[in-house]
């Protein structure tokens, strides 16, 4: 019988552990190929490929981001191979199960919850031809053209379920791919917009075999490793043993981990503070709210006071980037109440700020309690609500705007001084920073086009110059703007986005000067630096974050060295050459 086990993920760097899951545990009785392919990949090819392999049974792994997809290629499947056994599996189709048995005609099975053991039962089932399906526990399947769910099946001993990362022909990947990985199941949090809130109790592998599997996967190349363990720190002793493994392990291997921040012990910050190697772990932390009133509604604890201690404990270590999430739409929250919310999380000052929206995913809570609240949502995956009671539509459609140039411009990282100054000193708060150029990005019809490096700058700056803030100095954000532009070039950039440069006067005398200043050599200099002016004093911006302009400005020198290496930035003091009488008619003429 051959089999076949495929997933469409939402990019090519994902990997699907679920389906490893499932030929480790059955790889003993029935051998099974793994078909792994992106929701960017044409439906046809998808087709060809798993055609070609002549399954006799073929599964299929569904989520919310993939289910449309997947269905898209069931149905031709069934046209081309009319005879294959179709099983789906996954978090999106283990609720409302009969559902999508009416819905899709196509499929023959549906794999409800933890899957590895209810598998392997149908596949001794179908290998067997007694097709005694009402003996398989956890499993939706047809009878006599009527679909029959039954019973749940109790949830496995962890420790009986073998590696699904030993896989010989998974290790060319390793380097290039994330590699998802879980020391536990289960939740022991309630929230009502999550899946993870259904399944009582949290399960844990052997803490052994977690540092043998780990050992494996670093030994074999792998670079990123995503634990997808709900609550990471949940149990501390246990979370505390891996932290020092892979401190003392992890030989440049990058390790993210979802974590409660509020539940985070003073001892365990004091512990990485001191130990982890800078740049190997990752934080991402679900805050999702700081409004009372929307944490109780959605059975959500959370003391946002301990969990500002956590993360402002971690940043100042300066060695874990964290990744925080909010969830826009959740009940009891309007624009206004979201718009504290997003201020007092940005003030936190994360290295990643997600804004996501709220899904009313199949078996939560708050979409059985959906009409409490006023929701109204998309019919199909992914469920994103569209408005309720106190949020409209046109809410909704604002916030987005926003969404779309936080990721571009806080979280890409491409601008970090020109967005802290806007966001600090020059409006009123991020989020009406955030707003503002988002709602003027849509005005502009850039939505719908792409953009290069430049274009992100240029934008940035049409947007200051017409929304004139009055708390902005338009050429200290030029200034900026300037720094951040060079900052993101390896090599001496051909061209810059401003008119605006110095003439061959004051170029020619500046690096002469420039050259005597560093004693390097002029001619080498020249190759590989860049010499501009600065209305502020960029030593004191170094040392307190602060443009001061009380001190005639500074002359910048950006020093090139190529490869991977950050270009160097030197700060001096303007030349004599270069003290000209201020023109009004550009920003930076009156450096």
């Amino acid at each position: 019988m051959n089999v076949v086990l495929a997933t469409l993920n939402a990019k090519y760097i994902h990997t699907s552990l679920a389906i490893h899951y499932l030929k480790a545990f059955c790889k003993d009785e029935f051998p099974i190929e793994l078909a792994e392919f992106t929701i960017k990949d044409p439906a046809m090819n998808i087709v060809s490929d798993l055609y070609s392999r002549k399954p006799d049974v073929i599964g299929f792994s569904c989520y919310i981001w993939n289910i449309e997809e997947t269905i898209t290629v069931i149905d031709m499947l069934r046209k081309v191979l009319p005879d294959v056994k179709i099983v789906l599996g996954g978090p999106e189709v283990s609720y409302d199960t009969d559902h999508w048995m009416d819905r899709l005609k196509d499929v023959d099975f549906i794999i409800m919850g933890e899957g590895e053991e209810t598998f392997r039962d149908l596949l001794r089932q179908i290998a067997s031809g007694d097709n005694k399906y009402h003996f398989v526990f956890g499993l939706a399947y047809r009878k006599n053209g009527q679909a029959v769910i039954n019973p749940g099946r109790p949830k496995l001993d962890l420790n009986d379920i073998p590696s699904p990362y030993r896989f010989a022909e998974d290790i060319p990947s390793l380097p290039n791919r994330v590699v998802y990985f879980e020391t536990s199941r289960g939740c022991p949090f309630s929230c009502q917009f999550c899946l993870s809130s259904i399944e009582v109790g949290v399960r844990y592998f052997d803490i052994e075999w977690v540092k043998a599997e780990l050992t494996y996967l670093i030994d074999n190349g792998a670079k990123l490793i995503k634990f997808v363990d709900r609550t990471f720190n949940i149990k501390r002793e246990y979370a505390m043993e891996v932290f020092q493994f892979l401190i003392d392990n992890h030989r440049g291997c990058v390790f993210q981990f979802e974590i409660t921040a509020d539940i985070m012990r003073p001892e365990v910050l004091d512990f990485l503070s001191e130990h982890a190697p800078p740049g190997v772990f990752r934080f991402e932390i679900g805050v999702q709210s700081t409004n009372d009133p929307t944490n109780l509604a959605v059975q959500r604890r959370q003391n946002f006071a301990k969990l500002s201690r956590t993360v402002n404990k971690v940043k100042s270590s300066l060695k874990i980037d964290q990744h925080l999430d909010l969830i826009a739409g959740l009940p009891h929250e309007d624009y206004d109440t979201f718009r504290r919310t997003f201020n007092e999380v940005f003030a936190l000052r994360p290295e990643e700020l997600q804004l996501g929206f709220l899904k009313m995913l199949r078996g939560t809570g708050l979409r059985r309690d959906a009409d409490k609240y006023g929701y109204i949502y998309m019919d199909r995956a992914p469920y994103e609500m569209l408005g309720n009671d106190l949020m409209p539509f046109s809410d909704i459609v604002r916030i987005k705007r926003l969404e779309d140039v936080l990721e571009k411009y806080w979280n890409s990282h491409r601008m970090d001084r020109t967005m802290e100054y806007l966001i600090g000193s020059a409006y009123p708060s991020p989020f009406d920073f955030f707003q503002k150029f988002g709602d003027y990005w849509e005005s502009k019809g850039w939505s719908r086009i792409g953009h290069q490096l430049e274009d992100l700058f240029t934008r940035l700056w049409s947007f200051l110059q017409e929304d004139a803030a009055e708390g902005l100095d338009m050429d200290v954000a030029f200034g900026l703007l300037k720094i951040d532009y060079y900052l993101q070039h390896k090599y001496k950039p051909r061209k810059t986005w401003w008119e605006d440069r110095l003439d061959k006067k004051e170029w020619t005398t500046g690096l002469k000067w420039a050259a005597e200043r560093l004693g390097m050599d002029e001619r080498e200099l020249n190759k590989k630096a860049v010499l501009d002016r600065l209305p502020f004093d960029y030593g004191a911006f170094l040392a307190d974050g602060r443009p001061d302009r009380t001190g005639g400005g500074s002359a910048l020198l950006v020093l090139y060295s190529g490869e991977d290496a950050p270009p160097q930035l030197t700060a001096m003091p303007i030349p004599d050459s270069w003290v000209t009488e201020p023109d009004a008619s550009s920003p930076s003429k009156s450096f």
